[in-house]
């Protein structure tokens, strides 16, 4: 990033247009009807100074000592990207506050000079300018008025957030704090700075999207008065034209999208969520391999990939301490416990193992011949790295935790009977699980985060002054909402982490899901059908358990008909193996099919010969 002039260098302005008091104002760098901005010169301090003012004098002497309170307050707040206030006072009955010309220039003049930033320098802007906001909403201070010309872009490319309460808050009455004698915060006013804070969200919204189009939303740069025009108070939409300087990748334009949603619900109602949005689309972005992974590593190493089932120890030791039992058997037993069964094939695909398989074996898709490598042991080993159930998970979290767990062990079991004969029941039911992988690490992970993609997900009543008879609005798509919320996509997290744990290219390749706004064409290879087989599962386990009971009935038929072709399956047979997948879950078991023999050890790689088959 090409620094910006410093004050020092930047021509002398032309003669004084105007003064204000003791300032001689200069240039005018920005205006909304709540705030004006000027460029001035303070003779006293002999600097300049960029001083903010209310557009609109306070109209009596209480409300201009309101102006200065919230001012003041607002300024104590130190932050780097908060920028340091050097002075509040009045001048001719025009309350103001400054900061230093010397901090930097203003973004539309930075802009100015250097058009059309990419997207990752325009979020990283506003990553800069969230984190101010952020602190200060969580001190108890709004800004109310947030332009492009309140942020200051530095010498070296940091950007601050100036004139904190500048535009004045008409429901304030005092600062936003509890009294000396520890009483709690007046109701009312705690609803007004909700309400102001997330007026700031919103605006930087359409900050984010004015710097990575090069244009104002509905051609005003006033972000008060956009605000005035979208839902609930008017009917106006914004979303990014598909045509832009720099291409917008697909994560970053549903968050810019969900900011001004014309569903309130689906908006960033904190300065944080939109910050750690983007601040994952920034760390994906940047790192060429690897990106999404890196949002999960760090906690994967202090609190493994999943919680272990209670109990794992004991399960365990009881199956360790027979001697003679059969590897299928076992097998079964340890695939109740997913985050154990993961383990292991993490362990077994790792470099360190592979590099003692037999070449052309590839990597290894059945606990049992997991348990074949590791032996007992190995497997006693594999249990102790597991943290024990819930793990760091809240009792609200842990709950929606085996629902998930629940969902990817009833689509395993539904694919197993869904798959043509032939087949591997073991290695079906880990790559319909597996299409699962980043659904269970977000969930346990990010549990918080889990519940606003789900939440964004699901359809909506319509608005109370909509037209009688208008549908319901439509939820966004999984892909969307974890884009919305964490900057990737929840797939991306999932192949990532199944390239780190060693899985090779035919397993990520089966691992992804069909796309859902396409048919199911007829597969290529073994490796396509057990691909389309997980996929059909999944998508029959999605529409039985996130659909409203009302429309589960369509959601099937929809279903079937995109992979009749791909698999030869009707509507019927979706419903005969979702009941026979409900029952082996319930019982704790596998589905009652024709399995191949009991002890033979199969490697994963479906693609390679017959002998991934029965």
């Amino acid at each position: 990033m090409v620094a910006p002039a410093s004050p020092a260098s930047r021509p002398a302005s032309v003669s004084v247009a105007r003064r204000l008091g003791r300032f001689e104002l200069r240039q005018l760098l920005g205006k909304s009807s709540g705030t004006m901005v000027w460029l001035a010169f303070d003779p006293r301090l002999d600097q300049e100074v960029m001083l903010t003012l209310p557009r609109v004098q306070p109209a009596a002497p209480a409300a201009l000592e309101r102006w200065q309170d919230e001012v003041r307050s607002a300024a104590r707040l130190n932050h780097p990207n908060l920028a340091h206030v050097v002075e509040v006072g009045v001048q001719e009955n025009w309350p103001f506050v400054a900061v230093d010309r010397a901090l930097g220039v203003t973004l539309p003049e930075w802009l100015a000079a250097h058009p059309d930033p990419v997207p990752l320098e325009s979020v990283g802007w506003m990553c800069d300018a969230l984190q101010g906001v952020a602190f200060a909403h969580e001190a108890g201070a709004a800004h109310g008025d947030l332009q492009l010309h309140h942020l200051i872009v530095s010498d070296n490319g940091n950007v601050r957030v100036m004139a904190l309460a500048a535009a004045g808050h008409p429901q304030a009455k005092e600062p936003l704090r509890a009294n000396d004698r520890g009483m709690a915060l007046d109701p009312n006013r705690l609803r007004a700075h909700r309400e102001m804070a997330e007026r700031d969200v919103l605006a930087c919204g359409l900050l984010l999207q004015n710097v990575l189009t090069g244009q104002p939303a509905l051609e005003e740069p006033d972000t008060g008065l956009v605000i005035s025009r979208l839902s609930p108070i008017g009917k106006e939409i914004v979303r990014l034209p598909w045509t832009t300087t720099h291409p917008i990748p697909e994560a970053l334009r549903a968050i810019a999208n969900r900011t001004t949603s014309s569903q309130e619900r689906q908006r960033y109602l904190s300065a944080r969520t939109l910050l750690q949005a983007l601040d994952g689309w920034r760390t994906a972005e940047a790192q060429d391999t690897g990106g999404p992974l890196a949002l999960l590593l760090d906690r994967m190493r202090s609190i493994g990939h999943l919680p272990a089932m209670p109990g794992v120890g004991g399960r365990v030791a009881h199956l360790t301490a027979k001697e003679g039992q059969r590897t299928d058997e076992m097998a079964e037993q340890i695939l109740q416990d997913m985050a154990l069964s993961f383990e292991l094939l993490r362990q077994v695909n790792s470099a360190q193992v592979q590099g003692t398989q037999t070449v052309g074996n590839g990597p290894v898709l059945t606990i049992r011949r997991a348990i074949a490598l590791v032996g007992l042991n190995g497997i006693r080993q594999a249990a102790a790295q597991l943290r024990v159930w819930p793990g760091p998970l809240t009792p609200a979290g842990a709950a929606a935790m085996e629902k998930t767990i629940d969902r990817a062990r009833l689509a395993g079991h539904t694919a197993q009977v869904l798959c043509p004969a032939g087949y591997d029941p073991e290695v079906i039911y880990l790559v319909a699980v597996l299409q699962n992988l980043g659904r269970l690490l977000v969930q346990y992970h990010f549990s918080d985060e889990a519940e606003q993609i789900w939440q964004l997900m699901r359809p909506s009543p319509p608005p109370a002054n909509a037209e009688p008879g208008t549908p319901e609005q439509p939820g966004m798509s999984e892909a969307g909402a974890s884009y919305a919320v964490l900057g990737v996509d929840i797939e991306a997290l999932g192949a990532a982490v199944a390239r780190h744990w060693g899985l090779g290219e035919d397993v990520q390749h089966m691992i992804h899901r069909l796309p859902r706004d396409k048919p199911a064409r007829t597969p290529d290879g073994d490796a396509d059908v057990l691909r389309a087989a997980a996929s059909a599962a999944n998508d029959a386990v999605d529409a039985v358990t996130l659909l409203p009971a009302t429309r589960i009935a369509h959601g099937l038929s929809i279903v079937a008909q995109r992979y009749a072709r791909a698999l030869e399956i009707s509507a019927k047979d979706f419903q005969e193996a979702l009941q026979a997948a409900r029952a082996a879950l319930q019982a704790g078991r596998r589905v009652a099919i024709v399995h191949k023999s009991d002890n033979e050890e199969v490697s994963a790689a479906p693609a390679a010969s017959a002998a991934d088959k029965r």
